[in-house]
């Protein structure tokens, strides 16, 4: 009978020698968090979705502009965790092909801190901070 291994902390990942860098159990640790977070999103949009189908009407104008107004926040907040899903569903993939964890610019890569922050990140610090330096300099 398998015996299922205790899953990693953040304090154990980081202990890890540089040379374990996305071993098996580290990209089990991001695989298990990039599909919690998947799931809370999802869940997120569940509530969304019912909660907008329990739309009253509200009589007084204030009350219903107020009331589309906290419609409309809730929507745009949807929308940027749809997005993030999209880039959680690419660090999956990333994970599977064995990329996840290293910069799409560079090959080096990216660092456990970063990734623990933020764990669908495709470039190290170093390219994101050059990446934004153009963006600001020549507006692309």
């Amino acid at each position: 009978m398998a015996t299922k291994t205790k899953p990693l902390t953040e304090a154990e990942i980081l202990k890890m020698p540089k040379a374990d860098y996305m071993n098996a159990a580290q990209r089990r640790f991001f695989r298990d968090r990039l599909l919690e977070l998947q799931r809370q999103l999802r869940e997120n949009a569940d509530v969304t979705t019912e909660h907008l189908r329990e739309l009253s009407f509200a009589p007084d104008p204030a009350d219903r502009a107020t009331q589309e107004e906290e419609h409309a926040l809730e929507l745009r907040t949807r929308d940027r965790e749809r997005k993030l899903l999209k880039k959680i569903d690419g660090a999956l993939e990333r994970i599977e092909d064995g990329s996840y964890g290293y910069c799409e610019e560079t090959g080096e890569p990216i660092g456990l801190q970063r990734l623990l922050a933020r764990p669908t990140a495709t470039l190290s610090i170093e390219a994101q901070e050059r990446r934004e330096m153009k963006q600001k300099l020549y507006g692309e």
